[in-house]
């Protein structure tokens, strides 16, 4: 099926609202560049994951008025918000269409947006490098994506964005603030828990490069040529996903509870009939 002839669970999906990005949805949402939809995945037992029921995007705080009436055309319920108090305060809260309710549900990034914003304006070359390069990044980037799991609040939010995506009757859309690690993590989880196989979701998680790889790029150009960073190249490993990030998530999860099904039900607090309710709304 291609993104143009899907059809969703509450109608037909206007095809210029779409864009195809390496096979995958990619949702034309002015002012976003990594707003897509998790349908179309093939899992174990030869079904499909719904197109139009679960959306996953970046911040919808800065988007245009178009934007929101593009929103508004996917008849969203709820938005569920993963970012913390902090980040929106900084960044804004959503710009929503008039009916949709935001749910605030913070997974802690620790305090990776404020670390980011540190470093890059001290201005000190010899400071960034130190707090970035030779793996520095890398390693904080496994941390915060282990971080998910061990934190119990993480967890917590988690399962319950989980449960709210089981229980909507109407689509929901989830995100952070650049909609790759938390948004990828809780993407990646609701995928597998339906029966996705953990590749597949995996090359979900990791299109986020491709959709956001310009604006990353032009972030990059605007703190050299502002004088911030002499070499913003330092921030890639903070702004891409890798598989392994991913892996230090899943790894964690194994670790502490023994299996990804353990995870699901000691971890995120999730019973069986949850998870039925889930894989009911999500898989055709």
């Amino acid at each position: 099926m291609t993104a143009a002839h899907a059809r969703t669970a509450h109608g037909s999906q206007s095809q210029s609202q779409f864009l195809s990005v390496s096979g995958q949805r990619v949702l034309a949402i002015p002012g976003t560049v990594n707003a897509r939809d998790t349908g179309g995945y093939r899992t174990y037992d030869g079904r499909t994951t719904r197109w139009g029921v679960l959306y996953r995007s970046e911040s919808l705080a800065k988007i245009p008025p178009e934007g929101v009436s593009a929103l508004g055309q996917l008849g969203l319920g709820s938005v569920i918000d993963l970012r913390t108090p902090t980040e929106v305060q900084a960044d804004g809260t959503d710009r929503l269409p008039e009916g949709v309710t935001s749910v605030p549900q913070p997974v802690d990034g620790t305090s990776l947006f404020a670390f980011i914003g540190q470093v890059v304006r001290s201005e000190d070359p010899v400071y960034q490098q130190a707090m970035l390069g030779d793996g520095k990044a890398e390693e904080r980037m496994r941390g915060l994506y282990r971080g998910f799991v061990t934190n119990s609040a993480n967890r917590a939010a988690l399962g319950a964005a989980i449960r709210a995506v089981a229980n909507s009757t109407k689509p929901v859309l989830f995100h952070c603030s650049a909609g790759k690690d938390r948004t990828g993590v809780l993407a990646d989880t609701i995928l597998r828990a339906v029966g996705v196989p953990a590749s597949a979701s995996e090359s979900d998680y990791l299109l986020s490069n491709q959709l956001r790889a310009a604006s990353d790029q032009a972030l990059r150009d605007q703190l050299k040529a502002a004088g911030y960073m002499q070499n913003p190249d330092l921030l890639i490993p903070l702004q891409e996903v890798r598989s392994d990030y991913l892996a230090a998530f899943r790894d964690q999860a194994v670790h502490d509870y023994g299996s990804f099904g353990a995870f699901l039900i000691n971890g995120l607090g999730l019973d069986v009939s949850t998870l039925t309710r889930l894989r009911s709304r999500l898989v055709g």
